[in-house]
């Protein structure tokens, strides 16, 4: 027998946690889910659990989040062709991971006790509204990439925002009123979203002073495009911005700042990584998941999002230690660090370092 190495041991004993837990959760529900009944069904002890999380809630977190990742069944190729098509095929995809009134034992209803779980706690509720931003941003980039040349380009993350409350909404009406809701009624809602003109809106920037000129190593470490499910290089010139929990919107900053060539990359951190990573991933993938599903390639947002619960990628840039009110930004050129930026304003101090005129009318 080939004997497993601590770290091997550990990834195998998280594994059968995580499937434990699953199955616990999807019986009992979270509120009567026991950490005890858990250990059990995983044939590990109740310490082995708390090794691997912190908490039962940081459990569930990470089996919701674990769910959304998941690669979904292959579906055929998006080919809306406009803002309204592409939304409408949002929420359809969305709709389609809600639970049918008439099956009670879903496995989909699982998640229907996250809502709650953040209003019950206001240290989650600030990191929770910053990832819906972020969400609205991905979504209302995708919908700008969609948009009639010609006018004025108009700022879509309203809309984007608006979409989202309504699916979101949506979503808790399924758990509460089931049967309620006409799904055909929802898609009908959003496209018509995408034909509203809620005003410019653009994100104010703070005064912050120009980004510093540097000259550092830029070697990062391998990541994942939260966004399209797939490794990606990082070593590309354009603007990587380590963000917190609480300063996730900063990133529309650097997309609105940095030249159209440019990569943008979010790089999402926490002080919390127990229990926060896991919701960042949950709440980032419910979007990406179905944004791939309703937009063609050519249409998603160029803005990267990488996870960085261990702050990995972050000390790679020159961030030793991070929190959720972190935001720093580097300007990549060349394989190495250019420029950089800390605090309020360092998004688009360092996207517009070196660079003639923002993409912000």
């Amino acid at each position: 027998m080939v004997r497993l190495t601590r770290a091997q041991t550990r990834e195998r004993n998280r594994a059968q946690v995580l499937a434990a837990a699953r199955r616990e959760f999807a019986e009992r529900g979270y509120r009567d889910a026991k950490v005890d009944h858990i250990a059990e069904r995983a044939g590990l002890t109740r310490g082995a659990v708390y090794s691997n999380f912190p908490g039962k809630r940081a459990l569930y977190f990470s089996v919701l989040a674990e769910d959304a990742e998941r690669p979904a069944t292959p579906a055929a190729p998006a080919t809306a062709e406009t803002s309204r098509e592409s939304l409408g095929a949002f929420a359809r995809a969305w709709i389609d991971r809600l639970p049918l009134a008439t099956d009670v034992e879903d496995d989909r209803r699982i998640g229907r006790d996250v809502l709650p779980e953040i209003l019950a706690d206001d240290t989650i509720r600030e990191p929770f509204a910053q990832l819906m931003k972020l969400d609205a941003i991905l979504l209302g980039l995708a919908l700008e990439r969609l948009r009639p040349a010609g006018p004025p380009p108009a700022r879509l993350v309203r809309v984007a925002e608006a979409a989202l409350t309504i699916l979101h909404g949506a979503s808790q009406m399924t758990a509460a009123a089931p049967g309620l809701l006409e799904p055909f009624d929802l898609v009908t809602v959003c496209e018509g979203l995408a034909d509203l003109d809620l005003g410019g809106g653009w994100p104010p920037v703070p005064p912050v002073p120009s980004a510093r000129p540097a000259d550092d190593p830029w070697d990062p470490p391998d990541a994942v495009d939260a966004l399209r499910g797939e490794p990606v290089l990082l070593t590309g010139d354009g603007v990587v911005a380590i963000l917190g929990l609480h300063r996730l919107e900063a990133a529309e900053e650097a997309v609105r700042a940095a030249p159209p060539s440019a990569e943008v990359t979010a790089v999402v951190v926490t002080g919390d990584p127990g229990e926060l990573a896991p919701l960042a991933r949950l709440v980032v993938a419910d979007v990406c998941g179905c944004l791939r599903r309703a937009f063609p390639a050519s249409a998603w947002p160029g803005l990267r999002v990488v996870h960085d619960p261990g702050g990995v990628l972050a000390a790679a840039a020159g961030v030793p230690a991070v929190s959720d009110t972190t935001e720093t930004a580097v300007r990549i050129h060349g394989g190495r660090i250019v420029a950089r930026a800390d605090g309020r304003g360092a998004c688009h101090a360092a996207a517009r370092e070196g660079t003639p005129s923002a993409r912000r009318p």
